[in-house]
């Protein structure tokens, strides 16, 4: 039997610690934080669970087979090490790190160590965003033309990192996902409300190789929640709102159609096309168990995960172009190459 512990009880963590907790098999061992407070309350919900105030004592416990890390984004590189350097499968709380060095520095040691790496990009554990890989895959909607993603809330404001960094790598995961490609170049602006250099609204744009582009819109100064992402075809339009409750995915037969022939200007004109709209059934299941699932699937089974290091890494390669293109006013800035798919070491 695999025994997990999680670091981390404050936002994120106690969903990780409910969802682990739940499943047959294995057993969370223990949970830590530096709050006394918040292990009173797991303790008081999970009385089996050990609890702890110090990382280093799951790090040393011999009993412990993998870590969760559930901290702010500043702790995951140097937590995530000490883990995978102590021989623990590690999972970490998306972004995967604060640099694209210190992800590749945690992949090489995984690997070396052969060890299970993965990041918590829960979105691509959704049923709903896994039906619409498969539809975008079938040509369902045509050629993608654009994406439009928008999430966004009024708070929960961060201190170590700004929106993009905090709310991007959900829609920057699920679009890079259903793509199956990852973005040459990235454009983003934003302005600091609050908090001078933690920009609390952002705007990103990705650039594909094929012509495709994608909007990522991040807000914690907005008066609605909004998780909504569009994705508009040459054939049909989709429409993901993750707020709804049931009908969370929406295909509209519309489109622009430009008239193959005409002979003078004023004859061309657009047409534009309106069908149907339809709701394709989609059972409901928590992402964040089945993610949890797969993370322990990958270390009995040895499967690749869906999520892994490498995929970490890609989005945290995005982000740190966005950054740069903050820095600049929104310029455009190629994004690091990619490596080899499967292995950082030489």
């Amino acid at each position: 039997m695999l025994n997990i512990a999680v670091a981390g009880c404050g936002y994120w963590g106690p969903n990780l610690i409910r969802n682990f907790n739940s499943l047959s098999d294995y057993q969370l061992k223990s949970v830590c934080d530096t709050n006394s407070e918040r292990l009173t309350h797991m303790k008081t919900l999970y009385p089996a669970v050990g609890t702890t105030s110090d990382f280093d004592d799951l790090v040393k416990d011999p009993d412990i087979d993998a870590i969760v890390v559930a901290t702010p984004v500043r702790f995951h590189y140097e937590m995530a090490k000490k883990a995978l350097k102590a021989g623990k499968h590690t999972f970490i709380e998306k972004p995967m790190a604060r640099s694209s060095r210190e992800c590749e520095e945690l992949v090489e040691i995984a690997e070396k160590q052969k060890l299970v790496l993965m990041v918590g990009h829960t979105f691509v554990y959704s049923l709903p965003v896994r039906k619409i890989k498969e539809i975008v895959s079938s040509g369902e909607l045509g050629d993608l033309q654009y994406i439009s993603a928008r999430r966004l809330n009024l708070g929960l404001f961060q201190k170590d990192i700004n929106v993009t960094w905090d709310l991007a790598p959900h829609d920057i995961s699920i679009i890079l996902y259903v793509l199956g490609e990852n973005p040459v170049s990235v454009n983003c602006q934003g302005k600091s409300h609050f908090a001078e250099g933690v920009e609390d609204v952002t705007s990103m744009t990705l650039n594909f190789a094929n012509g495709t582009f994608g909007i990522v819109q991040s807000s914690w100064l907005d008066p609605n929640k909004v998780r909504e992402i569009v994705f508009v075809g040459t054939k049909k339009m989709l429409v993901y709102n993750d707020i709804e409750s049931i009908e969370k995915i929406r295909i509209y037969d519309k489109r622009v159609e430009i008239p193959p022939h005409y002979d003078s200007f004023g004859e061309f004109q657009y047409s534009y096309h309106y069908g149907d709209m339809y709701c394709p059934y989609i059972k409901l299941v928590e992402p964040l168990k089945v993610e949890c699932q797969h993370f322990l699937d990958c270390i009995t089974t040895g499967a690749e995960c869906l999520s892994s290091g490498f995929e970490g890494l890609e989005v945290v390669r995005i982000l740190e172009a966005a950054s740069a293109s903050l820095r600049d006013g929104g310029g455009k800035v190629a994004i690091c190459p990619n490596g080899p798919r499967r292995s950082l070491l030489v």
